[in-house]
């Protein structure tokens, strides 16, 4: 189901979109889904009620399109990545690397889609978008800890995928500057210790 209304051959959302997906990701990231309103959200995008609905199937259809660009961040640390090597070892160091800053920088008030979950605890469009995108993660995790060589691939990528869950949720309360490092030494350590 598609959220947004597009213009055919437009690849780029139009500015009321982005100003709405802009205010909606800050608003959503920061406060909370279900603690902000729509019309916070149209005012803060200062686009009208009917340039909202226009653009979003509702409340919901905007917290899928907000999932949706965090799912494409994570998607783009990978690509640019590998971007810099296809060394699988570089790859996954760079990977580490990516995701220590996203802690750091990006994501303080911990894992988006943690939240979301906490918030949709039943089975809809939410959840299976927070289950796709964390089947995705797992798998290409698993993906290249297996083309690095390392002993028992699945177990890797489940320990990685655990302990930026740990590490996204432990920034928020514990503060980044500690929990950032601990996470890139422990999921080095992992990764070292399935090399053969």
């Amino acid at each position: 189901m598609s959220t947004t209304t597009a213009t055919a051959g437009n690849s780029r959302p139009s500015p009321a979109r982005q100003r709405l997906l802009d205010a909606a990701t800050d608003l959503f990231y920061g406060e909370g889904i279900h603690s902000v309103g729509v019309d916070r959200i149209i005012e803060a995008a200062g686009v009208t009620r009917a340039t909202m609905y226009k653009q979003f199937d509702g409340k919901e259809g905007l917290v899928l399109a907000y999932l949706q660009g965090e799912d494409q961040q994570l998607r783009t640390l990978f690509v640019d990545a590998a971007g810099l090597s296809d060394d699988p070892d570089i790859l996954l160091d760079a990977v580490v690397s990516g995701i220590e800053a996203d802690i750091r920088h990006r994501h303080t008030r911990g894992c988006p889609f943690i939240n979301a979950a906490a918030e949709y605890p039943h089975a809809g469009p939410v959840r299976t978008l927070i289950s796709d995108h964390r089947g995705w993660f797992r798998a290409t995790l698993e993906q290249l800890a297996s083309a690095a060589g390392l002993s028992e691939p699945p177990e890797v990528a489940e320990s990685l995928v655990l302990l930026r869950d740990a590490a996204l949720v432990g920034g928020y309360l514990d503060g980044h500057d500690r929990v950032a490092p601990a996470f890139a030494r422990t999921a080095r350590q992992v990764i070292a210790a399935h090399r053969h």
